[in-house]
C-alpha cells in the first residue's frame, strides 16, 4: 500500500483516533492513502480535534505511519483537585 499525502484528511490541531470493526457491508476510502477500506476489517476512526460529525476510516498502518497528534494532555483529576492543573 503506498501512501499518498495527507491532502484528503482535513487539517486539525490533534486527532481523536478509536479501533472499529463493522458488520455492516460498506467499502470506505483511507483520507491518507486513497484505497479502499472495508467496513469488516480492522481499521480505525478519525475524529479531527475529536468531532465526531467530522470521522473518517482509515487503514490502521496509515494512521501508524501519519503519526497523527493525539489529543492534548489533560492533567490529572488530583492535580485538579489540587489546584495545580
Amino acid at each position: 500500500m503506498t501512501r499518498r499525502s495527507r491532502s484528503r484528511l482535513e487539517p486539525a490541531d490533534w486527532y481523536s483516533i478509536r479501533p472499529v470493526r463493522s458488520m455492516k457491508p460498506a467499502t470506505y476510502r483511507c483520507p491518507l492513502c486513497g484505497h479502499q477500506l472495508h467496513a469488516m476489517s480492522d481499521h480505525v476512526l478519525i475524529s479531527p480535534e475529536g468531532d465526531t460529525s467530522r470521522r473518517r476510516h482509515a487503514h490502521l498502518e496509515c494512521v501508524a505511519a501519519a503519526n497523527l497528534p493525539g489529543p492534548p494532555a489533560r492533567p490529572s483529576l488530583l492535580s485538579r483537585l489540587l489546584g495545580r492543573g
